[in-house]
């Protein structure tokens, strides 16, 4: 087991903290993490896209003119895709774009996308978030006196809202519970930060 400094809310050192190295200390998969995330991503598309066949488009109904003898291309409806004002043809339809993903994937990119950050040394541990009251400028110190820098990744107890109401204002700062916590948003975090419960 690897062993990292712990730091109390202000930044000073509290002593150290094993790290597992089940989950903190295995070779990434880089193949599984690449799945995931591109399952991930894709489940987050509304699929809501939509254009209208030529059956869709209103009009049409009768024959622009007759089939022969005009000297013109026969045409059958004014709604032709190659009409202006016709239908879309093989246009997109809403569809769902779900991915599945075997549970023993996902657990396995998130260990090495852990992993990956805990070789970077990009894993820091607070004893506790000690803030009185919610205060996005002593959540700001707070991460400047860790060295966290660029996006972080905070991971909070649920119930504890005066840390989440902290830090939700910091646009480099991404929250999440335990119960969130996913290969995406620790990937495109520069630094992932847990409490020592939540670790």
């Amino acid at each position: 087991m690897a062993a990292i400094t712990l730091h109390d809310g202000s930044g000073a050192s509290a002593g150290t903290v094993e790290l597992d190295d089940a989950t903190f200390g295995i070779e990434p998969n880089v193949a599984v993490m690449h799945q995931v995330v591109t399952a991930q991503l894709a489940a987050k598309r509304a699929g809501t896209q939509s254009t209208k066949t030529r059956a869709e488009v209103a009009g049409g109904g009768a024959k622009p003119w007759k089939q022969k003898g005009t000297g013109r291309a026969r045409a059958g409806s004014s709604r032709s895709p190659i009409w202006r004002g016709g239908g879309v043809a093989l246009g997109p339809k809403p569809r769902k774009y779900d991915q599945k993903t075997p549970k023993k994937m996902k657990r396995l990119a998130l260990r090495s996308a852990l992993s990956d950050r805990a070789a970077d040394q990009k894993v820091v541990v607070v004893s506790a978030w000690d803030f009185e009251a919610p205060s996005t400028k002593s959540a700001a110190a707070a991460l400047a006196a860790l060295g966290v820098a660029g996006r972080a990744l905070v991971v909070l107890e649920p119930n504890d809202v005066t840390a989440w109401k902290s830090f939700r204002n910091l646009p480099s700062v991404h929250v999440l519970t335990m119960g969130e916590l996913n290969t995406y948003d620790v990937l495109v975090s520069d630094f992932v930060v847990f409490t020592e419960a939540t670790l």
